[in-house]
């Protein structure tokens, strides 16, 4: 009889098999468990008869010694394979568990506890991640076996199988919040979608001599899981463009001025200027819409350009005295030609906006030619035009504004300023000039017309009498009018107007 398998059956007489699963897999069929019995019986037997049979073979070359005998050559290779097949067994094998899920091989451990670990720790960060009471999907089974201990799983290799598993779940439920500097505007589900979106309003300002391009703020996309409150591409973009700054416009009202607008928001007259190119700050019309603020949306791109360009040299200027001349006055004698270089800059934008320009190199291809100026020495007489105008009334209090008004319940369009003066207040001339009318006229009563020298005419309207006339040359602040209420007025008061080019402008814009 085989002598391996006497001890086999010696030890199994008395053995049952032993069932080893899972805590959460078990195997209900209990064949796995009969294997691992049969081998532990195997093994046992096979340690057995290892132990005895070497013991016996020690100690035949122990009396063979002793007593000074050869060993021979059958029996030293005897010996020796029985030692070598002890040492290969116990060096390079492991009693070990083949382990699957739904019968997929996931790999080969040494001990059932390293695929609880394994499982424990991604059910952990699934929950994290997910935001519930995540749990590994599968039936996991262990079929028991020999295996190399350099086959063996590490308990990484186990993980990386649950993971998988978990990315695959996590995929189904992931979407991606957006963040700008820190604050967040919102989740969406569609991640090239977003990409798209995002390199489309980088597009809009690059040009083909753009060499940088990114967004001013910190913007960052997180994965996040199980979000109801989800926002499409579209929305994402309507919230990413839009003005951080609060009310950016303003609906002109009955009485309102472009500088009375401009001081209420802060801002200068060339600043609301800049904001409303198509406007004529000189004719608003109430219902009118202006932008009061910089549109600054909660995303904005920033570009560096590399321009290349021509760019005008100014002619350098040579003044000549002219005694013939007033002071102030000047006069081309010789036109001069400009000239031109060759400009390399590095421009950065903002929405399309210049913010700096750094100059990397600039080539003169052409000189400028000089231009020669008359310039006047002589003195002006005290009825010159300065240039600057006075308020033509010892007070400052508008009754009605420039611009749209409703008179008497209708629209009507005020062509000047309508100043508080008491009856028979001195009416003052706003800058010297000439006096070009002094007489009735319409709507306007007593009207005093002045033309200064740059072309410019004021209008002194309503009054009671005239204290000039046609032809005479006034100085800034001569009297020329007393204040009344002829023509189409309410009320004693100066109508003030300012006339460019023959057109009525605010006059505010150069009273001082």
């Amino acid at each position: 009889m085989n002598p391996f398998k006497q001890w086999r059956d010696q030890l199994g007489a008395g053995q049952g098999g032993r069932r080893s699963s899972h805590p959460d897999h078990s195997d209900p069929s209990g064949s796995w468990a009969e294997r691992r019995a049969e081998w532990a019986v195997y093994l046992r037997a096979a340690r057995e008869w290892t132990r005895i049979h070497t013991r016996r073979w020690a100690h035949l070359l122990h009396g063979a010694a002793a007593e000074n005998r050869a060993v021979g050559p059958v029996t030293f290779l005897l010996l020796s394979g029985v030692v070598g097949a002890t040492l290969t067994l116990t060096t390079l094998y492991s009693t070990s568990y083949a382990v699957t899920v739904d019968g997929e091989p996931v790999g080969v451990v040494a001990d059932q506890s390293v695929v609880d670990r394994a499982i424990q720790t991604v059910e952990a960060q699934g929950t994290r991640l997910l935001g519930y009471d995540y749990q590994v999907d599968g039936q996991v089974d262990y079929d028991f076996t020999l295996t190399l201990k350099s086959q063996l799983s590490d308990q990484r290799t186990i993980q990386n199988y649950f993971y998988e598993q978990l990315n695959q779940v996590s995929d189904q439920v992931k979407s991606y919040e957006v963040t700008v500097d820190g604050r967040s505007v919102g989740v969406v589900k569609d991640l090239e979608g977003l990409g798209d979106m995002l390199d489309e309003l980088k597009a809009q300002y690059t040009t083909e001599n753009t060499v940088q391009i990114g967004f001013v703020e910190n913007l960052q996309v997180h994965p996040v899981y199980a979000v109801e409150d989800q926002m499409t591409v579209g929305e994402m973009e309507e919230a990413l463009t839009a003005n951080t700054t609060g009310d950016t416009t303003y609906t002109v009202e009955k009485g309102d001025t472009f500088n009375a607008i401009a001081y209420a928001n802060d801002m200068s007259v060339s600043d609301l200027t800049a904001l409303n190119p198509d406007v004529d700050i000189n004719r608003l019309m109430v219902g009118d819409v202006l932008n009061v603020k910089e549109l600054i949306p909660v995303l904005s791109v920033q570009t560096q350009d590399h321009e290349v360009y021509a760019q005008t040299i100014e002619c350098p200027v040579e003044e000549v005295e002219d005694s013939s001349m007033y002071i102030g006055d000047t006069k081309v004698l010789t036109q001069g030609e400009e000239g031109e270089a060759r400009v390399e800059a590095d421009v950065v934008y903002v929405n399309g906006v210049e913010q700096e320009r750094t100059i990397i190199s600039s080539t003169t291809v052409r000189e400028p030619t000089t231009t020669v100026m008359a310039v006047g020495t002589k003195e002006k007489p005290k009825t010159a035009s300065k240039g600057y105008f006075i308020w033509p009334t010892s007070s400052h209090r508008i009754n009605s504004y420039f611009g749209g008004r409703n008179l008497w319940g209708s629209y009507d369009y005020h062509s000047g300023l309508d100043i508080h003066a008491s009856y028979g207040e001195q009416i003052k001339a706003a800058d010297g000039g000439t006096v070009t009318f002094a007489g009735w006229r319409g709507s306007y009563g007593n009207l005093v017309i002045i033309t200064h020298d740059n072309g410019i005419q004021t209008y002194y309207a309503h009054n009671s009498s005239f204290l000039v006339s046609a032809g005479e040359k006034v100085y800034q602040g001569q009297p020329i009018a007393r204040a009344g209420s002829t023509g189409n007025s309410s009320g004693p008061h100066c109508h003030f107007e300012v006339r460019v080019g023959g057109s009525a402008v605010n006059p505010l814009n150069y009273l001082s």
